[in-house]
């Protein structure tokens, strides 16, 4: 019964440093946040961030890590074969994703944040909207364009989102996924009057 309560604690704990570690990254660069800083906003002294973490690199892993699974599962829940020719429920799945911690994603989209989330959700997404293109029989069976394919479709939407998340987001977050879907499912044509 003990050890469920100290789980908790310890979960709670991590939590606050990573909440913490959150709400800096919107303050101010990585590389300015120090473990006091984390501790400070936590409400933990220096000494119990470090019997979890071994530094800002390590939690800022531990996020961009837990966020790629958050990713991976809502994306494998959905129905590639059959969203590929109407790819707008996929970006209402993603659009409901980066709602849940928009302050995280916002700090780890940073154009000037050397994050390696952006390439491991290229990663993740990639290798979802390939097999999803591979299984789809109306789709051109050749693997270097399918695989081209899923690149640019991938990288254009992940750049699209960066994009959004360092401008002023005057544009709501739905309506610029609709725009995504529309141009990876029409391309240019989408734009015509």
């Amino acid at each position: 019964m003990s050890e469920k309560k100290i789980d908790r604690r310890v979960i709670k704990t991590k939590r606050a440093i990573r909440n913490a570690f959150i709400t800096l990254m919107a303050q101010k660069d990585v590389n300015d946040i120090s473990i006091k800083d984390i501790a400070d906003v936590a409400d933990v002294d220096r000494k119990t961030v470090y019997n979890y973490y071994n530094g800002i690199y390590e939690i800022r892993e531990e996020l961009e890590n837990d966020l790629i699974v958050l990713w991976k599962e809502a994306i494998d829940k959905l129905d590639f074969e059959k969203n590929i020719s109407n790819p707008q429920q996929i970006f209402a799945t993603l659009t409901e994703i980066l709602n849940g911690n928009l302050d995280l994603y916002s700090s780890l989209m940073k154009l000037e944040s050397k994050s390696m989330v952006i390439r491991k959700l290229a990663r993740a997404l990639t290798e979802v909207v390939r097999e999803g293109l591979t299984n789809n029989p109306s789709i051109c069976g050749d693997i270097k364009k399918l695989d081209v394919a899923a690149q640019f479709i991938t990288g254009g939407m992940l750049s699209t989102y960066q994009y959004w998340f360092n401008s002023d987001r005057s544009l709501p977050l739905e309506e610029l996924s609709r725009e995504i879907g529309n141009v990876v499912l029409y391309g240019i044509k989408c734009l015509e009057k």
